[in-house]
């Protein structure tokens, strides 16, 4: 890899990163700029997932550059941010009777429905979703396919409301909830069977230990992250108490922006 293509890299990456800023601050709770969005997270879901740019992303890792880790740092929070605002367009033009799909969210749906490997949802698993967002895809599938009770959190209130309204559109007749709560006063945590972290989730392991002493022996946990290239636009994984949880699968997808490693009790 020479030093021309990882300058191109790096060049790319800090545009990506202008781009995140400057949409991020036209966002007023309306569709205005939603196109722009859309076109930029698909560009970036692409580059995340395209093979050419590994090699280039290893030879500035290994380089260890301060300035290098700032720009990933940087990128992963706008990059979460822009997609939050885009779940929000998303949304709102669902509820003024638009209902296309951009690339991006393609991409995650195609994920969920084998997300949990041999451990698979039933009409009677109750599943948690931290992170559920104002387009709430996950519960809306879980549900509909597998007649599961799903409980979605977020700490947004905006995306608690939107989608709320989202569910109600497009399941009202389905048993979801979406709350703004944190995990140590969910009243149910101990009937859980299954529970899913969203990729974006910054403190995703820390959460992960605090539902350690509130859930049951038999709950399986499904971490969406995404490592190497895919950490730029998603938490990577981490090293989890080999006393309170265990990986038992890692579920690897090449072509999505994120993997799952799916967790039990030890």
């Amino acid at each position: 890899m020479n030093v021309l293509k990882t300058n191109t890299f790096q060049e790319n990456l800090n545009q990506f990163l202008v781009r995140f800023i400057d949409l991020a601050a036209k966002y007023d709770h309306t569709i205005n700029h939603s196109s722009e969005f859309e076109v930029l997270i698909d560009d970036y879901s692409k580059f995340i997932i395209n093979e050419r740019n590994k090699e280039a992303w290893k030879q500035l890792e290994q380089q260890e550059s301060s300035d290098f880790n700032q720009l990933v740092e940087d990128l992963r929070k706008k990059s979460a941010l822009c997609v939050a605002i885009m779940e929000k367009y998303r949304a709102l033009k669902l509820l003024n009777g638009t209902t296309e799909r951009t690339d991006y969210f393609k991409n995650i749906e195609s994920c969920i429905e084998k997300e949990f490997g041999q451990f698979q949802i039933t009409s009677e698993s109750k599943v948690l979703l931290v992170g559920s967002g104002s387009f709430p895809m996950t519960p809306l599938l879980i549900a509909k396919r597998t007649g599961a009770e799903v409980v979605g959190i977020d700490i947004d209130d905006e995306a608690i409301k939107l989608g709320r309204n989202v569910v109600e559109k497009l399941g009202g007749d389905l048993n979801i909830r979406l709350k703004k709560i944190a995990v140590e006063n969910l009243e149910y945590a101990d009937e859980l069977t299954h529970i899913i972290f969203s990729s974006t989730v910054e403190d995703k392991y820390d959460i992960l230990d605090q539902l350690y002493t509130l859930t049951n022996e038999n709950v399986v946990v499904a971490m969406r992250y995404g490592n190497q290239l895919k950490s730029l636009f998603n938490y990577p994984i981490r090293e989890v108490d080999g006393e309170k949880w265990r990986m038992v699968e890692n579920i690897l997808r090449p072509d999505h922006v994120f993997d799952i490693a799916l967790y039990k009790k030890a």
